[in-house]
């Protein structure tokens, strides 16, 4: 993957559109069950960070990708958040796992949601576009049910005890 990052960024997001492209086709085929987590990230204010892809539909979501065998979902989320937009993820939980159809695979996604400070910064690579965005304003352009589930799932958290108020530093992230 660090080769990767030696290729020219417009380079490098023309590969994950064909890489997108053939792996939709093998999921069709294949019809087996992926393992994934979405991540929510939450700023000092409580909007939510959402980001749009290099591929794909190019629609606003959540960071998040693969969940490795035997990874921990938290890990993952963390790991994930990190990689696409530069944030660290505070007092993340695992407040959900759901299935959503994937291309005709079974995507089992689980649903972390976490703390973040300091801005979100796209990779320009897999991820075009970042930015925060309040719960009840989620931009338009998004998977249909996807903001009504941002919501309930931040919702969960906040009734585990996931929340601060604004203002409150994010406990490991900021000093």
């Amino acid at each position: 993957m660090f080769l990767l990052k030696l290729l020219p960024a417009p380079l490098h997001r023309a590969l994950y559109r064909l890489a997108d492209r053939v792996r939709r086709q093998v999921w069709t085929i294949l019809r087996s069950t992926v393992h994934g987590v979405r991540v929510l990230a939450l700023d000092d204010a409580g909007r939510v960070l959402l980001v749009r892809h290099s591929y794909g539909s190019r629609k606003w979501t959540t960071p998040g990708g693969g969940l490795g065998a035997r990874e921990d979902p938290v890990a993952a989320g963390i790991r994930e958040l990190a990689e696409e937009t530069g944030c660290l993820l505070g007092e993340a939980r695992l407040v959900a796992v759901v299935d959503e159809d994937l291309h005709g695979a079974k995507n089992r996604v689980h649903v972390v949601v976490g703390c973040t400070g300091g801005p979100a910064v796209p990779d320009g690579r897999e991820i075009v576009e970042a930015a925060f965005f309040n719960l009840q304003d989620q931009p338009h352009a998004m998977r249909a049910g996807l903001a009504e589930n941002i919501r309930a799932w931040v919702k969960a958290y906040r009734a585990l005890g996931g929340q601060f108020s604004e203002g409150q530093n994010v406990p490991g992230l900021i000093d």
